[in-house]
């Protein structure tokens, strides 16, 4: 199924809000679907469940479902989970530390410029 461990990792955590449905689950939180909803900016309801359904499925991320009324659902890393964003760290810091230079870069190629 997969060529490599490169293409198992990205195929986990591929787009744009599962690294930061990780991060914002990450050093152990616990969070309510409202909650997480709220620590993501932009994300729409339909793709946050979706995403959290996938990362469900591979193992990632605990559901926690409370029956009383009104229900409650809290989300949490699994080990996996937490291993993954463990070696997510790295390219978080590469990007904070490159940050200004990507967005320069993208800024000159808008205008046509080279950087």
């Amino acid at each position: 199924m997969y060529v490599c461990g490169l293409d198992a990792a990205v195929d986990v955590v591929g787009g744009k809000w599962k690294p930061m449905i990780l991060w914002a689950l990450y050093a152990g939180r616990t969070l309510r679907f409202g909650e997480l909803r709220r620590h993501i900016a932009g994300i729409s309801e339909k793709v946050l469940i979706q995403q959290l359904r996938e990362l469900e499925s591979d193992g990632i991320v605990h559901r926690e479902v409370y029956r009383e009324v009104p229900p409650k659902v809290e989300y949490s890393l699994t080990p996996l989970g937490t291993s993954l964003n463990e070696a997510l760290i790295p390219l978080g810091v590469w990007g904070d530390e490159n940050m200004q230079q990507l967005v320069a870069n993208r800024e000159c190629k808008k205008d046509g410029k080279a950087a």
